[in-house]
Order: structure tokens, then C-alpha cells, then sequence
């Protein structure tokens, strides 16, 4: 029944014509969460069938697969065995690394390796699990966006970020040499760091020996904003690479012709020769979220925000030089978490109800995703 309801087949990017589709390497798409697949079963039993088809068209588009929190012994055979279905499918699988200590600041997705050792065990797993096969590693989320020091976790000393930064370049340094693999370090989303906060970060976490940076992840931001900013910051890095300071870089909200300008007069290394990006589309196709004004001391404009939709697909053929990969870095219907907004909850007061917990299939927001995905689904 599911496989009558498809659009498209596992790896095709649906936005690409057939013809340019199979020419191009293609992208995993990893096994779906049961809980959508119990959803499209629902729906179809309750005669919705034109939501079935998009829930399913979703779950069959190629997605990003999400490690953290296994044993090194876990990990290791679940990367293995992953890169060895990609392979038979011709495929490239995407893998979101997520395990480093102090994840998330402790806070909706916390958990992680308890010390560096035990990462640096846990990375050299996911290393050997992958091996000589081909693979893209979005690796750990929010790990250079958001340091210990940012989230008061950290001591007098920056004991804490001094250990996250030498995590990050353990990472690059164990995975980037892997024959297939490329790496990408993280930069938030445009809404958050400036150009010239987050390079000396990128560069601090190992950038330079990496494939590049990503930006988005799980995130709300335009196929053009994304795109810009990547543009943005691997003119910086560059330039810092050539002994400039990325504080007299232009920021994403500098008019675009100053700082197309400045890159034009700065900037004068090919782009084969530049740390290059990929970018997450999987919930930005109605653009990030405004909250209404006044409603809420902290909006959390991040956490399962309303009327979202799904992105444009994803490829490996983007037509930037820079860009590498279009990505469904956030596996989209999974919830963000129990979502409070300044207010006392445990209900969501955007929504009334009570969110699923961090990476539970959230139905409502499933819905919303394939309904106002743009361009559409069906």
C-alpha cells in the first residue's frame, strides 16, 4: 500500500528533471521513523489520502541519518551497516554526528560522551564504521554555535571550551582522511552569528583540514539567505587564510552589493581552493517563524514553530560553486521538543497541546510540513 503512494523513488531529488536526476550522485534515504509510517496508515484509513501521499513522498526523499548517544560498539555497526545499504543503492548516505560532551548546553537535546576520551573513542567508531566508503558527516550540531562559554558552563579558565574545540579537531582529523568522506563544521543559521564571529570559530575548530562548514541545521532560513551567508563565510575564512581579520569581513546584513564589493577586491582564490558548505532545506520553505509581537517572553522561535513547511530537495548539484549539497539535515517531523515559550507549560501555548519529546514523530507538525512545503510535494 505504502509503495502505491511514492512520488518518486528513494534518492531522487524530486525537484530535479528524471533525466538530470540519473546522471547525478544520489543521496541515501535512510529507513523512516515507524511513527510515520503508522501516521500514513492512519490517514489512509480515515480517507485522507492526498496527505498519505505527501507524508510518504516525505519519508521517501533522502534524509540525513542522526548518531548519538550508542556505544562505540553500536555506533561502529550502525555507520557499517548504513554505508553498505548506501552502496548497494548507489547512494551517498549523510550522517549527523551528535555525542560531544555538554551537547546542547544541557538543555532540550542534552546528553553526549561524558569526557573527551570517551568521544574520541566514540569518534573513532563512527571512523571505522564507515571506512573506505563514500559519506557526508554533519558533524555535531550547534558544537561551535553554541561553546560552553556561551551557555555559562564553562570556568574562569575556558577549561571546557578549550576541551570542545580539541573534540572538534579530534573529529576532523579522524574522519576527514577517510577516502569518501567530507566533513563540515557548524555555523548556526544566519539569524544567529555574525560572518566575523563565527570564522574564527570555524577556524579555531580545525575548518582548514576539513571539506567546509554548514549552516541551517534544523533551522527556518531561505534557500538564499543559507546560501549568501555560506558565500559570505568562506570569503572570510580566505581571507583569514591570507592574513586578513575576520572582524573587517561584511556580515550577512550588510547590503549585498558592499559586500559582494569587498569580497570582489579581497577575495582572490578559486573556489575549488575554498572551504566549501551545504545547507539544510528540510523545514525552511515558509521561511522562519514570527512570533506574534508581545505574546511570549521567549518565543522560541526554533522550537516546532507553527505553519512551517517542507524545503526544496535535496542534491548534490546545487550550481554553486561553493555549495556542495542541498541536505535534509533535521529529519522533518520529528519534534524539536516540549516547547514552553516563557510560560509555565508543560503544554505548548502556540499549539495547546503538549509537544512530543526531542526527535519523537510529531504528527501535527507533519502535516503542516508536506501541506506548505514549497515547492510542493504532490
Amino acid at each position: 500500500m505504502l509503495s502505491a503512494l511514492l512520488v518518486g523513488g528513494p534518492g531522487a531529488a524530486a525537484d530535479e528533471p528524471a533525466e538530470a536526476a540519473a546522471r547525478a550522485p544520489r543521496l541515501y534515504t535512510p529507513e523512516p521513523n515507524p511513527d510515520a509510517l503508522r501516521q500514513v496508515l492512519g490517514l489512509v484509513r480515515a480517507g485522507q489520502y492526498r496527505d498519505a501521499a505527501r507524508v510518504t513522498a516525505m519519508v521517501a526523499t533522502p534524509q540525513t541519518v542522526w548518531f548519538g548517544d550508542q556505544s562505540p560498539a553500536e555506533v561502529e555497526k550502525l555507520a557499517r551497516d548504513v554505508v553498505k545499504d548506501a552502496t548497494r543503492a548507489g547512494a551517498v548516505p549523510t550522517f549527523a554526528l551528535y555525542n560531544i560532551p555538554g551537547r546542547d548546553c544541557a538543555n532540550y537535546s542534552a546528553g553526549g560522551a561524558a569526557n573527551t576520551a570517551e568521544y574520541e573513542a566514540w569518534i573513532d567508531a563512527v571512523a571505522r564504521g564507515i571506512g573506505t566508503r563514500d559519506a557526508l558527516v554533519i558533524l555535531e550540531p550547534d558544537a561551535l554555535a553554541l561553546l560552553p562559554a556561551d551557555c555559562g558552563q564553562d570556568d574562569a579558565e575556558g577549561t571546557k571550551t578549550a576541551a570542545r574545540y580539541a573534540e572538534v579537531n579530534y573529529a576532523v582529523d579522524a574522519l576527514e582522511p577517510l577516502r569518501g568522506t567530507r566533513v563540515y563544521l557548524d555555523t548556526g543559521h544566519p539569524g544567529w552569528h555574525a560572518v566575523g564571529s563565527i570564522v574564527p570559530r570555524l577556524v579555531k575548530g580545525g575548518v582548514a583540514r576539513a571539506s567546509g562548514f554548514y549552516t541551517n541545521a534544523s533551522n527556518y532560513h531561505t534557500d538564499d539567505a543559507n546560501s549568501w551567508y555560506g558565500k559570505l563565510i568562506s570569503s572570510c575564512i580566505a581571507y583569514v587564510d591570507g592574513g586578513g581579520d575576520a572582524a573587517d569581513c561584511p556580515n550577512q546584513y550588510a547590503p549585498r552589493a558592499e559586500a559582494q564589493a569587498w569580497i570582489d577586491a579581497h577575495v582572490h582564490v578559486p573556489a575549488s581552493r575554498m572551504a566549501h558548505f551545504v545547507t539544510d532545506s528540510s523545514r525552511n520553505g515558509q521561511g522562519p517563524w514570527t512570533p506574534p509581537a508581545g505574546k511570549y517572553t521567549d518565543p522560541q522561535d526554533w522550537c516546532n514553530p507553527p505553519g512551517r513547511g517542507l524545503g526544496a530537495r535535496p542534491t548534490l548539484r546545487t550550481g554553486d560553486p561553493l555549495q556542495d549539497a542541498r541536505l535534509w539535515i533535521k529529519t522533518p517531523g520529528e519534534s524539536d521538543g516540549l516547547c514552553l515559550r516563557g510560560t509555565d507549560g508543560p503544554e505548548d501555548p502556540e499549539r495547546g497541546g503538549l509537544d512530543p519529546k526531542a526527535g519523537d514523530w510529531f504528527p501535527q507538525q507533519a502535516l503542516e510540513l508536506v501541506r506548505y512545503a514549497n515547492p510542493p510535494l504532490l
